[in-house]
């Protein structure tokens, strides 16, 4: 039964690759009813992981969603991938969630992506509690990874559990608020814990943690602080209020701890989803332009509102679009038709799915605060917004990344190569960070991802599920180019067009910007009176010319362009004109100030025995690469280095070779950089 949006919390767990997302999704969903069975990440049987890949390879690939009740409130779940190749699936998803568990390793800490994957939340202010994973591991150190979380984070933990026991013997957890001990059996399923007295040797630390407590809490607001300065103690409702308001504001982030793969510690966890993250009344209003006046706008989580929805992903089902919604504000039922403000088309709603996983449930409307499938939306695409015609509100689009390597790939027949090209167009439309195109000069098909595991997994799904059969290129990088000085240059339009004169003239200053930025258009000063769709043209212009570069026809990044005066004769072609002359300008304008062609760069974790980090220094060394800090830990050596992306080509099993087999690495991609 559907609950008021008082009782709905739309969260994603979110995490570096194997700290234990799945697992504490598929505890989640067995404690709630939701499964009947628990499934293992390493045999393949989880309800989450449902792509064969996914199944076989031991991660997650895509974003699976799915919804179950605890407590009395209704959960939206997003699981989403930790490996850096599929980052995508996080940005996207935390665009429409309202909050987050943030999942580490009780042994690993805080790791890269871990750090990827908190900043995304950060740019999204999505308010997070964290779980501590894996206390049953050899190594695993409670109050270490917390020390990390300080260091690395702007945001403090705040302890509301301590573990008890460690390694082998951890048991259970103490829950500071309630001052009482909740242990699990030693191998059952975890359905139930007992609940008993703290343990006589944990008081006085639980003591000193508790007092912690309540000074964060108290911050919450002057009535909680005088409560406590003249009491010295918060009753329960007290404390879980203030630590709500103030994980709400983005000011704290509470810590809970356990062992989901040995069924420890996921009930208070969403007793936690509950009490601390947020429903839809709690976040602000989705906020958006009107694309009429270029103001911006806002949508109530409100049944009664205008519709304001988002398509967050695509995905083909059973060769039917299937498209993701968000739901921020009015509903949608079957039947109705709804307006793609982006693409300014109308599409009618065939199908609306209530999803778990790859299940899918029919359902007749979508409302306020609900994640949902739609089927019938032909045009579509990651991104779009979907509102009410007569009262438009655009939404902020989802960010997506640029590919950082290339593969060519070749068929047997030409038949084989038409059937290959639409499937690739699908893969292209369900992932922003997937491109494909034709090297006019070899006939081959490139095809652009965001690492060798991506692109490893779209050649095995060509293969295997569309029994496809393709022969793979080498990899190759993507290269980007940036311009090196300041030039201003000037783009004119000035041809006849069905009878009428299209005239335009566009000044620009391009500069480089920081390396790592992007690209910028900026508006210089006393333009405001250009109307918005002339505006928008010589925007739309000088993107698409930045997408190819005059040195290798690689895009282009790190430059800002500025407007500095247009021009333009008033008739119906002078969107068109405008647009061509600021395309020109920037041509223009990046052959005066000289390009420099860049280098996908990335950033690397490597943990490695310490008598094997000399070998492995030296390695990176060669490969012309930086080492930018050694931590050690124990016997583990943690190195961060950045090493352009074409040398680390094979890298893992020139480091297996080098420790012996007992080194591992994770790497993400930094920036682009100048070539080697």
């Amino acid at each position: 039964m559907k609950k008021g949006l008082k009782k709905i919390r739309n969260i994603g767990i979110i995490a570096h690759i194997d700290a234990g997302k799945t697992t504490v999704s598929e505890r989640m969903l067995y404690y709630t009813g939701k499964i009947h069975k628990m499934g293992e990440v390493h045999d393949g049987d989880t309800a989450m992981d449902w792509m064969e890949q996914e199944q076989e390879r031991g991660i997650t690939i895509t974003s699976a969603v799915t919804n179950f009740f605890w407590r009395d409130h209704e959960i939206h779940l997003i699981d989403t991938p930790g490996h850096v190749d599929f980052t995508i699936e996080v940005e996207r998803s935390l665009r429409v969630l309202d909050g987050a568990i943030v999942v580490f390793c009780g042994v690993g800490g805080v790791e890269p992506q871990s750090e990827t994957v908190w900043h995304q939340a950060d740019k999204y202010r999505v308010p997070r509690i964290a779980f501590i994973n894996k206390m049953d591991r050899v190594g695993a150190d409670f109050h270490h990874v917390i020390s990390m979380m300080k260091e690395r984070f702007n945001t403090p933990p705040v302890i509301l559990q301590l573990p008890i026991g460690r390694e082998s013997d951890f048991k259970g957890v103490v829950d500071l608020i309630r001052k009482r001990a909740l242990i699990w059996s030693k191998d059952g399923p975890g359905n139930e814990f007992e609940v008993v007295e703290i343990p006589e040797e944990m008081r006085e630390e639980v003591e000193r943690y508790r007092e912690t407590l309540l000074e964060a809490v108290a911050e919450a607001d002057d009535d909680l602080m005088e409560a406590y300065l003249e009491s010295g103690d918060l009753p329960e409702d007290k404390i879980v209020w203030g630590l709500r308001e103030r994980t709400l504001n983005l000011e704290i982030v509470p810590i809970l701890c356990g062992s989901a793969l040995k069924n420890k510690g996921i009930q208070p966890l969403m007793d936690a989803v509950v009490a601390y993250l947020p429903s839809p009344l709690d976040i602000p209003p989705v906020s958006g332009v009107n694309p009429e006046t270029g103001e911006e706008a806002t949508r109530p989580a409100d049944i009664k509102a205008p519709l304001a929805a988002l398509v967050f992903k695509i995905m083909m089902d059973h060769g039917r679009k299937l498209s993701f919604v968000r739901v921020y504000s009015g509903q949608v039922r079957v039947g109705e038709e709804v307006y793609n403000l982006n693409l300014k088309k109308r599409e009618k709603v065939s199908r609306i799915l209530e999803i778990h996983a790859n299940h899918r449930k029919r359902i007749e409307a979508a409302k306020a605060g609900d994640i949902v499938g739609i089927i019938g939306l032909k045009k579509s695409s990651t991104g779009n917004t979907l509102c009410d015609a007569s009262q438009p509100i655009l939404l902020e689009p989802i960010d997506s990344y640029t590919p950082v390597i290339s593969v060519a790939i070749e068929t047997v027949s030409n038949q084989e190569m038409e059937r290959v090209q639409e499937v690739l167009t699908q893969i292209m439309e369900e992932d922003p960070t997937f491109q494909v195109k034709t090297d006019e000069e070899t006939g081959q098909i490139v095809i652009s991802g965001m690492g060798e595991l991506h692109l490893n997994v779209v050649t095995t799904r060509l293969m295997k599920e569309y029994g496809l059969k393709v022969h793979v290129g080498q990899p190759q990088v993507v290269y980007r180019e940036t311009i090196v000085e300041p030039a201003e240059a000037v783009g004119v339009f000035d041809h006849d067009i069905a009878g009428a004169r299209g005239f335009a003239r566009v000044t620009l200053l391009m500069e480089p910007a920081e390396r790592g930025t992007g690209n910028q258009y900026l508006e210089g000063k006393g333009h405001e009176e250009i109307p918005l769709a002339y505006r928008e043209a010589i925007r739309a212009g000088a993107m698409d010319a930045l997408s190819f570069g005059p040195m290798t026809g690689s895009p282009m990044t790190d430059v800002t362009v500025t407007l500095k005066d247009a021009t333009w004769e008033e008739n119906d072609h002078a969107v068109s004109a405008l647009r061509i002359a600021t395309a020109t300008a920037v041509r223009e304008g990046s052959q005066k100030a000289g390009v420099l062609l860049l280098e996908p760069v990335m950033e690397l974790e490597i943990l490695t025995p310490e008598e094997f980090t000399g070998d492995v220094i030296s390695d990176i060394n060669s490969r012309k690469g930086e080492v930018r800090s050694l931590t050690n830990k124990g016997k583990i050596t943690d190195i961060r280095a950045r090493v352009p992306l074409k040398q680390l080509f094979g890298y893992s099993t020139t480091l297996r070779s080098l420790t012996q087999g007992r080194g591992n690495f994770s790497m993400h991609y930094f920036r682009h950089d100048q070539t080697t």
